[in-house]
Formats: structure tokens, sequence, C-alpha cells
């Protein structure tokens, strides 16, 4: 294995997803599955249907605070997306990580549900399983504090960044009394996959000590999603690299469906839907997590919400992603302060 190789391997489980809508993205999140600019014609065809959807005016005048329901490339309210979440059992919520303007989106969601008495439990991925019970104390026991959290829910070891970029959403949940649900597999076997391949790192011990699904390998449209977005950004690689790569994705996105699915197996009818809060990657077109929950839960109501930091120079990626029917909704937000982010990271 070359110096290149290993570097990009050993990065995979302590980078975030690709942060911005773009046409490539970052090696971790091969995993965040950042849209292409522009889909294949197949890819369009196969996911929604002769001519995908009715396109937008040749001149936009796309602005901060505009939501947008794809399908129909219609102009909503809050309001007006209001009925579309409470009849939700599944939310997701794709992000832009580091982004101020998304955690303020989640939380309006959030308290949306709780005004109308849909008590709804957030997912994270930025927390990974074995931070569960640390999360479960800080939720349910007053005395346990945010340093407390951070160190036993082991932040730094599985994410990596910084822990305050994400504190208001965390907080947020705790003074709500919401079960708050660690999403993500542990780094270390997402790091065994990423470099021994799914197949052999299914038999290593250490992944019995987790509960772990039959993971499914066999889809076309994910892998070409895949497979097209890694070698933009990172040509040249062996093939055996690129594909360790893509079973660490597979690897992670069946990981998060799992917890979703877990949820709505054992909810009672007096809690709401689950709101899941990732990279947008991990939802972008119905494909990653959305697909792997549908396929064993087919009646479950599902709605996904992109969201976007706009700047005028996102112009085009915006209307293709419109156009090719990116989520559900399209949300344009404020950018954070570190601006316009890195495509390849």
């Amino acid at each position: 294995m070359t110096t290149q190789e290993i570097f990009l391997l050993d990065r995979l489980p302590q980078w975030g997803d690709c942060v911005t809508p773009c046409t490539v993205m970052s090696i971790m999140n091969i995993f965040c599955l950042k849209p292409l600019r522009f889909l294949s014609l197949f890819m369009v065809l196969s996911i929604y249907g002769p001519w995908g959807c009715t396109a937008l005016q040749a001149k936009s005048s796309f602005e901060v605070g505009q939501i947008y329901q794809v399908s129909e490339q219609t102009l909503l309210t809050v309001d007006d997306l209001k009925p579309h979440l409470l009849a939700a059992d599944v939310i997701f919520i794709g992000e832009e990580h580091y982004t101020p303007s998304h955690l303020q989106t989640a939380q309006t969601i959030l308290t949306i549900l709780l005004a109308n008495q849909r008590q709804p439990s957030l997912a994270m991925e930025m927390f990974s399983w074995d931070g569960q019970p640390a999360l479960d104390r800080y939720i349910h026991k007053p005395e346990i504090t945010i340093e407390q959290l951070v160190e036993e829910s082991y932040w730094k070891k599985n994410w990596g960044g910084e822990f305050a970029e994400y504190q208001s959403l965390v907080t947020f949940s705790k003074s709500r009394q919401l079960n708050l649900l660690a999403l993500n597999p542990p780094r270390p076997l997402v790091r065994l996959v990423a470099t021994q391949g799914l197949h052999k790192a299914m038999q290593d011990p250490e992944m019995d000590n987790w509960s772990i699904n039959k993971l499914v390998t066999d889809d076309p449209e994910y892998e070409n999603l895949i497979f097209e977005q890694i070698e933009s950004c990172h040509a040249g690689l062996p093939d055996h690299v690129y594909r360790r790569i893509f079973e660490a994705s597979i690897f992670r996105d069946e990981g998060m469906a799992q917890i979703i699915r877990n949820y709505l197996n054992r909810k009672r009818p007096s809690e709401g839907p689950i709101v899941s809060y990732t990279g947008g990657g991990h939802i972008q077109y119905h494909i990653p997590i959305p697909k792997r929950v549908k396929r064993t839960q087919a009646e479950v109501k599902i709605v996904t919400i992109y969201l976007v930091a706009w700047d005028p120079s996102k112009e085009e990626e915006v209307q293709a992603e419109l156009q090719n029917g990116i989520a559900d909704f399209l949300w344009l937000t404020p950018l954070g302060p570190k601006g316009i982010q890195a495509r390849c990271g």
C-alpha cells in the first residue's frame, strides 16, 4: 500500500462528511455522498421517472430563508412545511457540517414537533454507538456536565471536531428532555472495514461487541453514486482502495439506518418521529440511509430536508439539486462563519 493510500484510509474514521453540496467529497464521507452537480441521465430517470422534475426559470431568485418543495418546484413557508413534519415517522435533515444556521433549523423543526405534541427523538451522526450510555446520562442526569459528556462519549476519538460547534443542539435536547441517539458505528469498526475490507472485518472479534444487521451491498444506485464521487475527488487510487472506501460507506450508512429502524420498532405510541441529523450526503436522492430504512419498513413515512448554506456562487448547484430531486425539501440558510467550505477535504 502506498503512502497516499495509508494516509487516506487512516484519515477515514476521523474526517467529517464533506461540508458543501459538491461534485466531489472529502474522503471520510465518501460516507457523506454529497451530490454530484449533474447526475447521469440514467440515474435521474431511474430514480425520478422520465425527464425528472419541471425546470426552474432560467434566472433564479434564490434567497436565504427559502424552502422549496422539490417535486413541485414551489416555494413554501415554515407553516406550509409543518403538516409534512407532523405526519412523518422519520425526518431526515441533511446538513453542512459546522454551520450554525443548520443547527438552528434543526431546533426550529424540533420545536414545531414539540408544540404540536409530537414528542421527537433526535439522532446525530456526530455521536457513535459507544457513546450512547454517556448521552443517556447527560440527558437524564442534571449533574452531568458538557465536559463529562465529551469525555465519556469518546467525542474526540470518534468525531474529532470542535464539540462547541454542535453544543447548541445537544443542550437544546437536554433542556427539552429529548431522547438523544448516537447514529454512527464506532471509529475502530469503520477503520477495520476501510483497511481490511468488509468481509474480513466482519469476522474480527471486535465486531462481536455490537449488534450489526445484514449489510446489503448489492445496490446499483448506491454504488454508482458513491464510486463516481470517490473517483472524482481522489483519482488514481488502486481499485482495492476504492472498494474498501465504498464498503466502509455501506457499513456506516447501514449502521445508521439500523439505529433508526430500532427506534421505530420499539417506540411507544406517545413518542413522535425520529429526527435524523447527518451530513446532507447521507440523505441525497433518498438513497444512502432513507432507502435502507425503507427496505425493511416500507410503510414508514419519511421526509427528507436538505439544507444549503446559500451563496450566489452555488446557483448552478442548487438548480441541479432541485431539478434532479435531491430531497423532498431544500432549505436555504445563511452561510456559517467559515464561509463556503471546501469541496474535497
